[in-house]
Order: C-alpha cells, then sequence, then structure tokens
C-alpha cells in the first residue's frame, strides 16, 4: 500500500487480496487508531503473485526489511545478543564472540542474555580443553608457542604439537558443552582448582572457583519440567486492542537461557499476522532458528518451511528441520504459559511508559499551549541562547524541539559577527534578525530554518525578550515568543509586566527547563570548542603568554581572523609588539 507520494506505508499478505484488501475499507469499529490511520493514507496499491505462501512470506519480510513501512511491525537489528561462534571448516577452530549471525556454516550457539556472558563460557572452556585462544582463520605461524600454551590454555597448533584429530577431539567436547553437557568440564575444573590450591597457587585457583560458581549459577535455571537436553523457543503475545507485546522465551539445552520482550504498534494487532510477520524478521536479522518453536496458534506450513530453509542454512552439515508446535497441554504448554505471563507483564509496563513518556511530550506541549493561550500547541519549539566570557568568541544556539523531543538534526550554532564585547541583548538581536532572514530566503533547502517555529524560547528575563521580540518584528513576522527566566523559573510574555508561574511539579514547565537546559549546554560545548581551539594554536607560538592570547581573542575573534591579520594589523592589538606579531604572523602563515 502507498500514500500519495508513492511512498510503501504497509506490506501484508493474502491468498485472497480482495477479501484481505476489502476488510480495511469496510467499517468496522473493532478497527485500531493505527488501522483508521493508515487507510486514510493509501492512495495506491501494488501486488505481487507468487507461486506459494513460503514464497509469499519470504518476499513480504524482504519487502519490510527493504522499504521499513510505518504501518509494519519493524524489528531493528540493534538489539542483538551475543553468541559463541565456532567455524567447523577451520583445520584449528577457535571460539569467538559475535553479535552478527551470518549464513556462512559456522555453528552459532546462543543467544546469551539474563546474566551469562559468552566470555565467562569461553573462559571455562579454555580451562578445561586447550584450544587456540588466538584470532584468524589458521594459527599464526611460530617458532615457538605463547604464554598461553604455558599456562595450559592452549595445545599450540601454531608449532604444531597437537594432530587436527586430536584437536577435533577437543572442539567436540566444548561444543557438546555449549549444547548444555556441563558436567565433564565441571570435573575438570574442580580437579583443576584442587591442583593449583595444593600447589599455594591460590590466585590462580579463585579464578576457576569463580568459573565453578558461574557454572552452578547456569544450571539451577535448568527446567525440572523438561526432561531432555531441548533447544526451544516460544513464541507469546499480548494486546490491549492498541498496542501489543512480544515474548520469545529461549530454552538452551533443557535451560532458560531468559525471556526477551518487544513492544509492537502494528496494523495488524491480529495474534497469527503479527507473531508471524515478527517471528520471520526475529529469525532473519537476531537469531537462527532451533529445533523446536513454540507458537500460540494453529501450526502453519509456510512458516514452518522458512524457518526450516533459514536453519538450514546457517547450519553445518546436514541438520533436522524446524518443529512448529502449537502445545495444548504437558511440558511445553508451561513454556508457552511463562512466555504468556512475560508478555501480558511487559504489555502494562510499556503502557505505562508510553503514558509517561507522551505526558512528558506531545501532552505537555498540549498543556504548555493552553498556559500560553495559543490557538494551536507549539508542535515546534525553538530556544536560544548566548555563550560567551568576557565578551570573547560569542556565539549562539538554536535547539528544536518538536512534539516534546528533541530534533538535534535541526539544532544550528552561531558565530556573534556585529557585536563588540559582552552584549548579550545586541547578540540575541543579531540572531534572532539572522534567523528570520534564513526563513524568508526563497527556496532554502536547509530543512530547519525553512521551517517556520511554532514557539520561541528565549533563555533570560524581560529585557532579553523584548530584543528578541523587535528583532522578529523588523523581520515582518509575528511568532509566539516566551522568556524563561532562570533564577525563579518565571515565563515572561511580550508586553506584560507579570510573569506567568507554572507549578515546578507541571510538566509543561520541565518542557520548558529541558529545552532550555538544552540550549544552554548547546551553546556552552560550541564556545568550549572554539576556545579550546584558537588557545591550543596560539599556545604553540613562544613568548605569547595568556595574556596575550587573550588580547589576540578579544580583538580577532577567530583563529582565521588572525591567520588573515597583517603584521601592522597584529601591532594593533593591547600588548602585541612588533616583535611579537612577526612571530605570530611568521608562525601562523608557514613562513
Amino acid at each position: 500500500m502507498k500514500d500519495a507520494n508513492g511512498e510503501v506505508i504497509y506490506v501484508g499478505k493474502a491468498k485472497n487480496l480482495k477479501n484481505r484488501v476489502s476488510q480495511y475499507f469496510q467499517h468496522n469499529k473493532n478497527h485500531t487508531l493505527k488501522v483508521t490511520s493508515m487507510v486514510k493514507n493509501i492512495a495506491d496499491f501494488y501486488y505481487i503473485i507468487t507461486p506459494n505462501e513460503a514464497e509469499a512470506l519470504a518476499l513480504e519480510n524482504n519487502l519490510i526489511k527493504r522499504y521499513q513501512p510505518y504501518y509494519n511491525i519493524l524489528l531493528k537489528d540493534g538489539k542483538s545478543y551475543p553468541y559463541i561462534r565456532i567455524d567447523l571448516k577451520q583445520d584449528f577452530p577457535h571460539l569467538e564472540i559475535t553479535r552478527k549471525l551470518k549464513r556462512d556454516g559456522a555453528k552459532y550457539f546462543g543467544p546469551y542474555f539474563a546474566g551469562v556472558r559468552p566470555l565467562d563460557l569461553i573462559k571455562m572452556i579454555n580451562n578445561a580443553y586447550p584450544l587456540r585462544m588466538c584470532k584468524g582463520a589458521n594459527p599464526p605461524k611460530r617458532s615457538r608457542p605463547c604464554i598461553n600454551y604455558d599456562l595450559g590454555l592452549c595445545s599450540a597448533p601454531c608449532v604444531k604439537y597437537i594432530t587436527k584429530q586430536e584437536y577435533a577431539k577437543y572442539v567436540k567436547k566444548a561444543i557438546d558443552f555449549l549444547n548444555g553437557k556441563y558436567s565433564e568440564v565441571q570435573q575438570i575444573l574442580y580437579e583443576k582448582m584442587q591442583r593449583l590450591a595444593d600447589n599455594e597457587q591460590f590466585e590462580l585457583a579463585m579464578n576457576i572457583r569463580d568459573n565453578l560458581n558461574i557454572l552452578d549459577r547456569i544450571k539451577q535455571k535448568t527446567l525440572t519440567f523438561m526432561p531432555n537436553l531441548d533447544n526451544i523457543d516460544a513464541f507469546a503475545w499480548a494486546s490491549n486492542g492498541s498496542v501489543a507485546s512480544i515474548a520469545v522465551l529461549v530454552v538452551r539445552g533443557g535451560r532458560s537461557v531468559g525471556v526477551d520482550c518487544f513492544h509492537l504498534v502494528d496494523a495488524e494487532l491480529n495474534l497469527e499476522e503479527s507473531l508471524t510477520q515478527f517471528i520471520t524478521q526475529y529469525y532473519s536479522t537476531s537469531a537462527l532458528p532451533p529445533e523446536q518453536v513454540l507458537i500460540p496458534f494453529e501450526d502453519s506450513y509456510s512458516l514452518r518451511e522458512w524457518l526450516t530453509e533459514q536453519r538450514k542454512q546457517g547450519a553445518v552439515g546436514r541438520t533436522s528441520g524446524v518443529e512448529l508446535i502449537y502445545p495444548k497441554k504437558g511440558e511445553k504448554k508451561k513454556l508457552l504459559d511463562i512466555a504468556q505471563k512475560n508478555a501480558e507483564m511487559y504489555l502494562d509496563k510499556a503502557v505505562e511508559k508510553e503514558k509517561r513518556t507522551q505526558d512528558l511530550t506531545t501532552g505537555a506541549v498540549e498543556k504548555l499551549g493552553e498556559i500560553l493561550g495559543l490557538p494551536r500547541p507549539p508542535r515546534r519549539m525553538e530556544c536560544y541562547d548566548i555563550s560567551n566570557i568576557g565578551g570573547l568568541l560569542s556565539v549562539a544556539s538554536m535547539v528544536v524541539f518538536i512534539d516534546g523531543v528533541a530534533k538535534t538534526s535541526h539544532y544550528r550554532k552561531f558565530h556573534i559577527k556585529t557585536v563588540e564585547g559582552a552584549n548579550d541583548f545586541a547578540s540575541m538581536r543579531e540572531v534572532i534578525t539572522r534567523r528570520f532572514n534564513e526563513l524568508k530566503k526563497e527556496g532554502n533547502t536547509d530543512p530547519s530554518f525553512s521551517s517556520k517555529p511554532d514557539l520561541i524560547v528565549i533563555d533570560g528575563g524581560k529585557g532579553q525578550l523584548s530584543n528578541a521580540v523587535k528583532a522578529m518584528q523588523d523581520c515582518g513576522y509575528n511568532v509566539p515568543m516566551i522568556g524563561l527566566a532562570k533564577r525563579e523559573e518565571e515565563v515572561f510574555l511580550p508586553n506584560k509586566s507579570d510573569p506567568i508561574i507554572i507549578p515546578r511539579s507541571h510538566n509543561s514547565l520541565k518542557l520548558l527547563q529541558r529545552i532550555r537546559d538544552e540550549s544552554h549546554r548547546f551553546a556552552i560545548t560550541f564556545h568550549r570548542s572554539l576556545r579550546n581551539k584558537v588557545t591550543s594554536i596560539l599556545e604553540e607560538i613562544d613568548g605569547i603568554g595568556a595574556k596575550k592570547r587573550k588580547n589576540l581573542i578579544r580583538h580577532f575573534k577567530s583563529i582565521e581572523n588572525i591567520k588573515n591579520a597583517s603584521i601592522e594589523e597584529l601591532r594593533q592589538v593591547d600588548s602585541i609588539s612588533e616583535k611579537d606579531a612577526i612571530v605570530i604572523h611568521e608562525f601562523l602563515s608557514g613562513e
């Protein structure tokens, strides 16, 4: 589905296209706000015919990743957990940690979260089995082994102290450990700790003891009702009619790795469609399908076929397909119930968090509009602040909030060009004049300067505000403008002597404080960077001390102006002698 601009806003699949599309346009009181909003924006359709459901599922997933439609579930790649990777195609494989799953034929173990660190597991394996720790596809060629061999942590394949066949046995045991068979490693570590303690190597023994304690905590995650060392992912879905959440319970080797939860806002809010779309994105971005996947609806052949193909692409050698199971009773039903409780709990928290966020952003914007008597809520707010030290390197900041949220790409910086010394009122007049002159320009392509603000916030009281208002009106504009005085947090309006007092606990005042503090931070940071740049360059010039540097900065305002100055112009600066001027000129011009 496309909007009037030709942008793809939704991707879906259907056996019967007419019935599926008709559902959206039929009057239905059960339609969510997001579905209603999507239907209003649909201007065109484009459809692709596929030979079967599995192909449609794969195509839907690829198109969603390609177009990132607003009304689809969008699972971002950023939430990725670590895995342990072993490439069995190497002669002497090693263990490495990765957050990116590739269909490269290597074996991946994980994901690891909820307090289980893959680095701890690798340390246990290295203490039990002497696998190489060096990076790279092959061991480096060496004349003698590294220190890890002397510590008993490596079998030194780099100098051929071990054959491929012997090394492969250690790799197999490491894989068994990562698959949940912990007893042999635990016994090896315990015996090693005892030997180290007997030899009075207490620090090394304590490290082994820590490994054993971690292993005990991992074993405590064993699900007593799971009789086998199964690898299972259980998916559950919860919705309140406008938003939804999904929980994934991850079981590896019969032990609960943890539960991962996701907050969704999608146009479907339908169990089967939402969960199917989510699962395809989940396994194509952040995970490999295990042998069993539990879902809370009847088996879908196309989804099972797609999962099996994903598993085969990421597996080493021959592998089994994926069992897609809708359990009605027994141990697997218990897993699904645990996932369901987590999904419902996460939904409650997500709704609460969304409400708090809304109260601090769009809600605060609406209330602020009412307090100030504006005709509509001030969606785009701009705040200005001046920064200088004793009038040196005066700069200004323009910070932008849209719907109560910082829009950092629209922030802008100003060098004060026409004002001498520390005159904040005149500096503010210059900045406001330049900002509205930018707005006047026809064909201005700057996305920030070409946007008209709904409200301007000035960091200061009545004096600063009146100068800013005068500058704006001289440019022919009459945008709502207020001043926020720091000491009492009073809000001043133009041509009104008495300020508006907003309670300190009110979200509207907190919004004004956030944008004011952000403009102050942005201006200070810009001023500091300029000062450091100029000072650091001048500090390299022999004979130019702090007082002379300060006078140069005060006089010329920037390092570029000092570079372009002639010797005669440099001599006009207080405390700069002819000799100083020559030294400065030669240093900055590279003569």
